[in-house]
């Protein structure tokens, strides 16, 4: 069985204005992981590649990280070596080739010098459409952790609202508080960064431009693969086998699977809370779980029992009408 925990921010200090990300300190980081070490055995991707075709011999527990933010670096990689756990890292490659700020990020960075409350206001004004009561509900349902006027306004932006309407809202808050330059490179890690994750089999693609995938048009979605699999030919001299979709909800990761598989990635990670009984099946739709929900988190969903003891199995997978990549 594979078991995979998922990390974005770690920082020694999360204070802001407006409190907008969580994450995890070095000190939680290592604890989460002398603890999930008692679990499992930690893999790489690519031992992980290996299991495609043939059963998962062992419980295995896969580390990573999405985004490429430079603390994950700094903070994170040095506990890891450390403690000699491998770790997969998905990166945007947009903010590597054209040197811009993701849109999400700008969204993170706005929300932590302006209320969710005076966004939402700002959206009303401008006649944005509000959210269905349905939607409201898959909001909370899949920003658990925020309160629920900022999970509203995340799903709002993420998901409702398609990109240029995004862009002309978001683009002019932030150009008014921050400088898209320097954002970028005190943000995303360097070149030597992602060779040297390269160097040891660590990374992987996290999309070009972090749009939701499977809420885009088949034009937009080809061409947000291409490019970022074109980012990993020229700089590394080969595609990426495995990446991990924007947003990982159900709709933002499902009914893209043979243009993934097409694409020449071999492995897929969405955020479906579950645990993956094999590859077998298929490979492109792996379960993960946020770190706040396995144990050390701010929300153990396991309650302090062993993870791989009758653990909830991915069903995601099960729904895709398309999929080659079956065997």
């Amino acid at each position: 069985m594979l078991i995979i925990s998922n990390y974005h921010y770690i920082r020694d200090d999360f204070s802001a204005r407006y409190p907008s990300v969580f994450g995890l300190t070095p000190a939680q980081f290592r604890k989460q992981l002398e603890e999930l070490s008692r679990h499992g055995e930690f893999i790489s991707l690519e031992k992980l590649l290996e299991f495609q075709h043939r059963p998962l011999d062992r419980n295995y527990i896969l580390i990573s990280f999405d985004d490429g933010l430079k603390e994950q670096y700094e903070l994170a990689k040095p506990i890891l070596d450390e403690m000699g756990v491998p770790a997969a890292f998905f990166i945007n490659t947009s903010n590597f080739k054209e040197k811009i700020v993701s849109l999400v990020h700008k969204i993170h960075l706005l929300r932590s010098e302006i209320s969710s409350h005076e966004i939402l206001s700002e959206l009303q004004k401008k006649g944005t459409a509000p959210l269905s009561e349905k939607e409201k509900t898959l909001a909370i349902t899949h920003y658990n952790y925020d309160e629920a006027e900022t999970a509203l306004l995340k799903y709002l932006l993420n998901f409702k609202m398609v990109l240029p309407e995004q862009q002309a809202f978001i683009d002019p808050l932030f150009e008014q508080i921050f400088d898209e330059h320097q954002v970028n490179s005190a943000l995303y890690m360097d070149k030597e960064m992602l060779q040297a994750l390269h160097g040891q089999g660590y990374l992987g693609s996290h999309s070009h431009r972090h749009l939701p995938l499977g809420q885009v048009d088949p034009e937009v979605l080809q061409e947000e693969l291409k490019n970022t699999q074109d980012f990993f030919r020229s700089n590394f001299g080969k595609p990426s086998a495995a990446i991990s979709y924007p947003y990982g909800s159900f709709e933002a990761s499902t009914g893209i699977s043979e243009a993934i598989e097409k694409a020449e990635f071999s492995l897929g990670f969405t955020m479906e809370r579950a645990a993956n009984k094999d590859l077998q099946e298929d490979s492109l739709l792996l379960s993960r779980f946020d770190c706040n929900d396995l144990p050390g988190g701010k929300n153990d969903l396991f309650k302090g029992q062993h993870i791989f003891k009758n653990p909830e199995l991915r069903k995601w997978h099960k729904n895709e009408s398309s999929i080659p990549h079956k065997r």
